[in-house]
């Protein structure tokens, strides 16, 4: 465990519901108003599970995109706004109601774990032998913007942690 992540520490902020003091080691939320627009975006994004994406676009070919791999199971192409040197996007080219990891079910396991060995086969023809990082967005709070599962894999540049 990371030590310096704040995990068993105290908290000095207390709270008062039902008249009864409840000690609380997360810090205060922010006001709904001070939402930072990516979290704004991606609550916007929020579509039911069924409904189409750009990323079924994509898969179609109706949109371009850089592809850097591409087989019968999955679709991985360049992120069009990267977050680091090498942002690539992994995607099943069959959602099968799959539009979030937290929606994930037992017949899901193989293509996760598929796309899992995408990424580290895709971060190896990129060059990223010195690391990389793997991320899942889950639902609005998480940052999804696209609801299709999907892994970004982000390399190219040293990463932070606590990653934000």
């Amino acid at each position: 465990m990371n030590q310096n992540s704040g995990h068993g520490k105290s908290s000095t902020r207390v709270g008062v519901l039902s008249s009864h003091f409840h000690p609380s080691p997360f810090p205060p939320r922010p006001p709904r108003s001070r939402m930072a627009s990516s979290e704004k975006d991606a609550a916007l994004a929020a579509v039911p599970s069924d409904a189409p994406t750009i990323f079924d676009k994509i898969i179609r070919k109706e949109i371009p995109s850089t592809v850097v791999f591409e087989d019968d199971k999955v679709l991985a192409f360049r992120d069009i706004s990267p977050q680091a040197p090498t942002h690539i996007i992994i995607i099943p080219k069959v959602k099968d109601g799959l539009s979030q990891l937290s929606k994930a079910e037992e017949r899901h396991i193989e293509i996760l774990g598929y796309l899992l060995y995408v990424a580290k086969v895709v971060a190896k023809q990129e060059g990223l032998d010195d690391g990389f990082r793997i991320v899942i967005n889950d639902g609005p709070k998480g940052c999804q913007s696209v609801y299709h599962i999907h892994v970004h894999l982000l390399g190219g540049r040293q990463m932070n942690w606590p990653p934000g």
